[in-house]
């Protein structure tokens, strides 16, 4: 079995509302494009993958990923992932990781059809099902994230993630009307999305700590490492950071060995794919850490997301952000958390989602061969 065909189709994604998370995050609403992988094979397995999301489209990564990573798969078995992985990854400096996350999915799909299993099967199923929490954007008003996270409260979702306005006596204020909100045996969490100063975050943690959150993520600059040494050896709240920068497996290592963070993080688009998530969940386990895994950016990332969380047993949720229509596109059928805040194990072949082709051959921007 050898590849014998790579494109990429860009689609148009129209209608995004206004939604920010962070400072240099501010999406302003409108337009942006996804691409439509497909890989196919000589025996005629074809696998898929998204390129692409609100903030990030796919007509600025699209290109780089047709001219030089192409070639590369061209005239090889799918099959031989690792193989492909280590070719692809010294392309980094040329071509983003978003690219390469992009190609893992697809051959994993690949893999999953040829063996008629889902690929969590072929990772190592550890469950079937896995609670969901709704993960907000920064929003108007202190009143606004305490009526947002009792509503997912009173759906039954599993827990509630504030983005706040990364202002820190806001944002403690936000926290302590959250928690007032929901009570004291509600699961929530603080993501400050890298906006702090050393200082600052002390501050914000501790509020976060008194008001019993699950974790702390993010609070510092996404590289300052010896800060976030002195951050966890001064807070008992556990922290959660390394979701950034866009970088594979051996990016995680000094932050194991400086123990400068209680828990991994990562998604297959902002780290390379499936392949190096399953790497870093086992790396983390070794270590008694838990990878909690980030929302992918599209539907059919977070379909892949999906079957990670089923295979790996070190991670606690499943990241739904908000809103649903700056993050959901281009599937006839979305994940869905049921009454009792669970997400469901995909049952097909491969990544087993159900893609809306229909939508995309109507919203054709160009296929690029």
């Amino acid at each position: 079995m050898k590849i014998d065909h790579v494109s990429l189709t860009l689609f148009a994604w129209e209608g995004i509302p206004p939604t920010s998370y962070h400072a240099a995050s501010i999406q302003t609403g409108g337009r942006s494009a996804l691409g439509l992988l497909r890989i196919r094979t000589d025996t005629g397995v074809e696998g898929h993958a998204f390129l692409g999301s609100a903030t990030h489209t796919a007509e600025n990564d699209g290109p780089g990923l047709i001219r030089f990573l192409k070639p590369i798969l061209m005239g090889k078995d799918p099959l031989d992932r690792e193989a492909i992985n280590a070719r692809l990854w010294p392309w980094t400096r040329t071509v983003t990781v978003r690219s390469i996350g992009a190609v893992d999915v697809a051959l994993w799909d690949i893999a999953g059809k040829v063996a008629g299993l889902p690929i969590h099967r072929l990772l190592g199923t550890t469950r079937h099902s896995i609670g969901a929490y709704a993960s907000s954007a920064r929003l108007p008003s202190i009143e606004a994230y305490a009526e947002e996270a009792v509503a997912f409260r009173d759906a039954g979702w599993k827990g509630y993630k504030i983005h706040p306005p990364q202002d820190p006596p806001l944002d403690i204020k936000v926290c302590e009307a959250v928690r007032k909100s929901v009570g004291d045996d509600y699961t929530i969490m603080l993501d400050s999305t890298w906006a702090y100063d050393f200082p600052a975050a002390m501050k914000v943690g501790r509020a976060a700590e008194r008001l019993g959150f699950l974790w702390y993520e993010d609070p510092l600059h996404d590289q300052d490492i010896t800060s976030y040494v002195k951050l966890r050896q001064k807070l008992d709240i556990p922290i959660l950071a390394t979701e950034y920068p866009q970088t594979g497996l051996e990016s995680y290592a000094p932050w194991i060995m400086l123990q400068a963070t209680d828990y991994l993080r990562g998604d297959v688009a902002v780290k390379g794919g499936i392949t190096t998530l399953m790497k870093t969940a086992h790396l983390a386990e070794a270590f008694r850490m838990n990878y909690e895994v980030h929302h992918g950016g599209n539907s059919l990332n977070n379909v892949a997301n999906l079957h990670v969380c089923m295979a790996i047993k070190n991670t606690t949720f499943f990241e739904v952000l908000l809103p649903d229509g700056a993050h959901k596109y281009g599937l006839a059928k979305e994940i869905v958390v049921d009454r009792d805040g669970l997400v469901h194990a995909p049952t097909g072949p491969g990544l087993g989602a159900e893609i809306d082709f229909d939508l995309i051959k109507a919203k054709t921007i160009a296929v690029l061969e």
